[in-house]
């Protein structure tokens, strides 16, 4: 058995051989373990997962949120991040990508030491799963090994070659990336086993919309892919590592000129390849997968602000190393290095080339090869355009399969809720606002509104109409019950209100839109009531339509019996929501009639 450091070293020592080799190769075969195989129900359900928003606890962030097959599968969102010294607009600053709005247990909005109640920022750039597969281990910090344990039994599901596994469960537990705190693997399958296969994405991909056809749930894809119905972390991640190792980008003007079409790169970009072979960029960003898979460190920046590898194996000698990223589409990013401090080749080259200007360069534990590299100035525009243009493939630039992908439900702004405004201030003189991101697609037991800026240990009720403010403020048509604000003093209050999308939900229709406004007890606002902006909210039915109402069946049991006559009039003179049936937004006698005319009819 290999020891960490060993595989951590394989891809240094296998240097001399590749760059010898690479000039008159082509990309090898993708190495797939036996433990995994590749079948096409798996990589389909991988795909389905790798878009599917479900996947985090709140719905608003799936892999391909930070992964986009366009941008060479990085994130071009490029939010800053702190750094190791937590004080924004300092020298170390990163630009990561943007996760969850912190949460805990229960799902209620938490305010973060560092975003507030802003999405979580992730501490380094993300790595593009496209080529992956031929990486012996990933992350820019290699944690995640070639050896895959099960998260849930601790048993070695694949001694070798299981980095793509290894890597794929470690962001749905992440409170950063995608979880509330204290999840468990458990709660993720159960999530997805009662949520519908890319419910909340669009425009799906041809072979997705094949195996959606039927809208089948998430047991029955498993079942295709792994024989039975359950769902579990190994298998989430078997299956989201099978469709990445689908994603080989092996097509570019490079490739073709190396199988002998020799006008296949411009002539400026093949004086521009062997400035890339001249300069040593080659030794590190070695052809064919311009990539060695190794883990050096360039100077970036001081390694005490990110140890790197260092932080995996514990030696001093890895300080400030991270993996060395693959060039193939290396145009299509705007964010380069592990802490995405450039965002064009331009300056990235300028940065090699120790140019008048340039970003410095950090000596501590620098490896010496960064010695040798040379680009010269008049070099750099022939170099880039090999880069930008010589190392792309089409399919990925132009997302075509395998790099097609659906439109996700934070991509489509019509559907998201729209702030509008307006609002009063309470005590500090500070207004309340809303947190409105969870997605209002009907279906959804997820949906919640929270509440931050108020005045701490107060009494706030979310309000609801169907009518356009008027100044900033709406006529409550309907008030749910008092939420207490967590937090004291001025500005300090949060809350969290849960409304769970049921077909049946007072006031839930299909393309209706409804306003909704905090009203926060406070006895230094104007008349002792502060108001949140207004958020207008449209309601959509997810990609496989609306789930079937039965308003006969008020409880759900799947049939209708006298309880649900009970359990309606039991809402009804409690005054809750879910006893409005004809969505109103007002309980009346019309609801009683139209309940008793759904009991007395089957339902479909």
């Amino acid at each position: 058995m290999m020891n960490l450091r060993t595989v951590f070293a394989l891809p240094l020592l296998a240097l001399p051989l590749l760059a010898v080799s690479a000039a008159n190769a082509q990309l090898p075969p993708v190495p797939v373990p036996a433990a995994n195989p590749i079948t096409e129900p798996k990589r389909v359900l991988g795909k389905v997962l790798f878009f599917d928003e479900q996947l985090s606890s709140d719905n608003t962030v799936a892999c391909a949120t930070c992964h986009t097959m366009r941008d060479a599968g990085g994130d071009a969102r490029r939010v800053r991040h702190p750094g190791s010294d937590n004080i924004f607009n300092t020298p170390d600053d990163v630009f990561a990508s943007p996760g969850v709005i912190r949460s805990d247990s229960l799902e209620n909005y938490l305010r973060d030491a560092v975003f507030g109640v802003l999405p979580q920022v992730t501490n380094r750039t993300a790595n593009s799963p496209i080529n992956a597969a031929f990486a012996p281990v990933l992350f820019w910090d290699g944690r995640a090994r070639g050896q895959f344990i099960d998260p849930e039994t601790s048993l070695v599901l694949i001694p070798n070659g299981g980095a793509l596994e290894s890597q794929t469960v470690a962001p749905p537990l992440s409170t950063v990336e995608m979880a509330h705190e204290d999840i468990n693997w458990s709660e993720v399958s159960a999530k997805l086993a009662a949520s519908r296969p890319l419910a909340l994405a669009t425009n799906a991909p041809a072979d997705v919309a094949a195996a959606l056809t039927g809208s089948p749930d998430y047991p029955e894809l498993f079942r295709r892919a792994f024989g039975d119905t359950t769902i579990t972390a190994a298998r989430i991640a078997m299956a989201i590592a099978t469709y990445e190792r689908t994603l080989i980008a092996d097509n570019t003007p490079w490739d073709r000129f190396i199988a002998g079409q020799t006008n296949a790169l411009t002539p400026g970009q093949a004086q521009g390849w062997q400035i890339f072979q001249n300069s040593r960029c080659n030794a590190c960003h070695i052809p064919p997968l311009f990539t060695g898979n190794g883990f050096r460190n360039i100077g970036v920046r001081p390694p005490a602000e990110d140890l790197g590898l260092q932080g995996v194996t514990g030696l001093a000698v890895d300080a400030g190393k991270f993996k060395v990223p693959g060039l193939r589409n290396v145009g299509l990013k705007n964010t380069f290095m592990h802490n995405g401090q450039f965002t064009n080749l331009t300056d990235l080259i300028r940065f090699y080339a120790r140019a008048p200007g340039a970003a410095p360069q950090f000596p501590q534990n620098q490896d010496p090869l960064m010695q040798q590299v040379n680009v010269p100035g008049n070099a750099a525009p022939a170099l880039q355009d090999f880069l930008t243009n010589g190392l792309t493939d089409a399919r990925v630039r132009d997302g075509l399969f395998p790099f097609d992908a659906p439109i996700l439900y934070t991509q489509r702004p019509a559907d998201r809720p729209i702030n509008l405004g307006g609002g009063v201030a309470g005590s500090g003189g500070i207004i309340p606002a809303m947190i409105a991101s969870s997605p209002p697609m009907i279906g959804s037991l997820d949906f919640k509104l929270g509440l931050f800026n108020a005045l701490g240990g107060a009494s706030a009720r979310l309000s609801i109409s169907t009518s356009p403010p008027v100044a900033g403020r709406i006529a409550p048509m309907w008030i749910f019950g008092s939420t207490p604000t967590t937090g004291a003093g001025n500005g300090n209050g949060l809350a969290t209100h849960h409304w769970p999308l049921t077909s049946k939900a007072g006031g839930v229709i299909p393309g209706q839109t409804i306003y909704a406004q905090w009203f926060i007890t406070d006895p230094n606002a104007v008349g002792g009531e502060a108001l949140s902006n207004v958020v207008s909210i449209r309601f959509f039915c997810g990609s496989a339509g609306c789930p079937a109402t039965c308003i006969g069946d008020f409880n759900d049991s799947g049939q209708t019996t006298v309880q649900d006559v009970f359990d309606f009039l039991s809402a009804y003179f409690a005054n809750d929501l879910d006893a409005d049936v004809d969505a109103s937004l007002t309980i009346s006698v019309q609801d009683v009639f139209d309940f008793l005319t759904a009991y007395f009819e089957p339902c479909p």
